[in-house]
């Protein structure tokens, strides 16, 4: 009692000198020959950093070091035991204490920090701001709140598309009496089947492609018709050859169970049991054929996915919050994309086309077309988010919702791209996984890693010009070639220098897709 009543009288006396504390004798470090040294002493010399040496040969009186403060005498004051005590342990102190600690900034490429949602919260609101300043400007200048050109597209021909759009996914159901025929013995999927389904799939997307064109639809309707149609052909694809590849496995299974041998081979024993497994879900509880069902079909259209598995994870049950939720950002998205098409692209296109009939001279169209993707450069950057956002966070989320879809692993952190391979697999997972298991596996069987690379890019490559040719109506190519300049790009980027430079490349990547949009764009529209 006696000893706190010291340490509270030292903590008032805050206002005391410090050449006066009778401590400051046992505090201050000592000399070589065991006398206090002056603060005067202790700054002109090194003595401050030699251990104590007095009381050391008494056995009664020697100390341990802490390695963090200098022993002191036994006969000290309770006081400078006290304070050697509170040197040695951490406690919440009576003045507010800072704590610092060794760690890196958020965004030091060692941070463990992954959480930027509140940039993502600064993106909304930006775009807010953009949608309010647009709005009174226009209300200024033409006594409106917003143009109408483009959301006047949507207003046409809407009962059109929808039926169109009914009947381009009811026609996908051909495929489930093809997969059932194909589990009987009539017909062998590995003789003439598979061939039938790609004339099939050809015809398929030959007629539903042709159908804006001859009924001739707006590019917004076109384009929503095309890429719905690209989603289809790949699900009835992966369907069909799946479960093709499943109708030969099964009936492997069923000629070994004809085997009248009372001594069955090894080989054909593990020959059944990896057929087994192949034909039976992961968890166990759907096998072939038994997925061949109306259900089982409908509900691989509705998930969001492009690759047919006999059975998925699955969630408990749908919180239709989420899906409100998401709906309405799809809604959103769609209208900021309009908002930005109509006041930030759209005009800048009209006026660079008007400029374009004008001139003749090379260096004047050149100047003209740099001008313009300079201009276009912030719109498309945005543009590309909100798709980004709009297909893979809210479409592919609702459905996955809806469809208690349990994996919502549709992208991944593809802006931390290092070179054009890695963006195209972060990107867009479910094509990704789609070409992956379905274009770029399946050549890999029949030739060498590059070529089969380069046919899984020149199949991507021709999907995106087709869609180019629905928004423009112009076969260019420009979209083609740039897609397909990314291999030798990957070549160089993969090297073993240009790997170690990952902040280099990450400029590059986003430099090349800002810079790239605006400049494609440009092409096709005013060349």
């Amino acid at each position: 009692m006696e000893s706190q009543t010291k340490i509270s009288s030292f903590l008032a006396s805050s206002s005391a000198s410090i050449n006066n504390d009778p401590l400051e004798s046992i505090l201050r470090a000592r000399s070589s020959n065991g006398t206090a040294q002056s603060p005067k002493e202790q700054s002109n010399g090194e003595a401050h950093l030699k251990p104590v040496l007095a009381h050391l040969e008494s056995e009664t009186s020697s100390v341990l070091s802490s390695g963090r403060t200098t022993p002191i005498p036994e006969d000290a004051p309770p006081s400078a035991h006290s304070i050697q005590h509170a040197r040695r342990e951490r406690r919440r102190r009576m003045f507010p204490t800072v704590d610092y600690e060794s760690r890196v900034s958020h965004f030091d490429p060692q941070s463990q920090h992954r959480d930027f949602r509140g940039f993502f919260t600064l993106f909304w609101i930006g775009l807010l701001i953009m949608v309010l300043t647009t709005a009174l400007r226009n209300l200024k200048d033409t006594r409106r709140v917003l143009r109408t050109s483009i959301f006047s597209m949507f207003t046409k021909a809407p009962l059109e598309l929808a039926i169109a759009d009914l009947f381009m996914f009811l026609s996908t159901i051909a495929c489930l009496p093809l997969q059932q025929a194909f589990s009987t013995d009539k017909w062998s999927w590995g003789g003439s089947g598979y061939m039938f389904q790609h004339a099939l799939q050809a015809v398929w997307l030959v007629a539903w492609v042709y159908l804006p064109f001859h009924l001739e639809w707006q590019w917004t309707h076109q384009v929503f018709f095309t890429l719905h149609s690209l989603t289809m052909l790949m699900k009835m694809h992966s369907y069909s050859f799946y479960c093709g590849h499943l109708s030969e496995c099964h009936k492997r299974l069923r000629a070994l169970d004809e085997n009248n041998t009372k001594v069955e081979p090894t080989e054909d024993a593990d020959l059944r049991e990896a057929l087994a497994f192949e034909v039976t879900s992961p968890s166990g509880r759907v096998t072939y054929p038994k997925n061949l069902t109306l259900y089982n079909f409908v509900d691989y259209l509705f998930c969001p996915t492009l690759c047919y598995e006999l059975s998925y994870p699955r969630t408990d049950r749908v919180h239709w919050g989420k899906v409100a939720e998401k709906a309405a950002a799809v809604f959103g998205c769609i209208f900021l994309l309009t908002v930005t098409s109509e006041e930030f692209i759209l005009p800048i296109m009209t006026e660079a086309a008007i400029r374009l009939e004008s001139v003749d001279a090379y260096p004047d169209i050149a100047l003209i077309l740099l001008e313009s993707i300079s201009l276009l450069l912030f719109p498309f950057m945005v543009t590309f988010l909100l798709v980004f956002l709009v297909i893979f966070e809210y479409v592919l989320g609702a459905f996955a919702e809806i469809t208690c879809f349990a994996d919502r692993h549709f992208y991944s952190d593809w802006w931390n791209s290092t070179d054009w391979l890695e963006f195209s697999r972060e990107w867009n997972i479910p094509v990704h996984r789609f070409l992956q298991r379905h274009v770029y596996g399946i050549s890999r069987r029949h030739m060498s890693r590059p070529i089969a690379t380069l046919i899984t890019f020149l199949i991507s490559a021709l999907a995106h010009e087709l869609v180019m040719f629905c928004i423009t109506k112009k076969l260019r190519g420009y979209g083609l070639v740039c897609q397909m300049m990314q291999l030798p790009i990957i070549v160089v980027q993969r090297t073993e220098f240009m790997k170690s430079q990952k902040m280099f490349n990450n400029i590059m990547f986003w430099s090349s897709m800002i810079w790239g949009l605006s400049m494609i764009s440009a092409l096709y529209v005013l060349i």
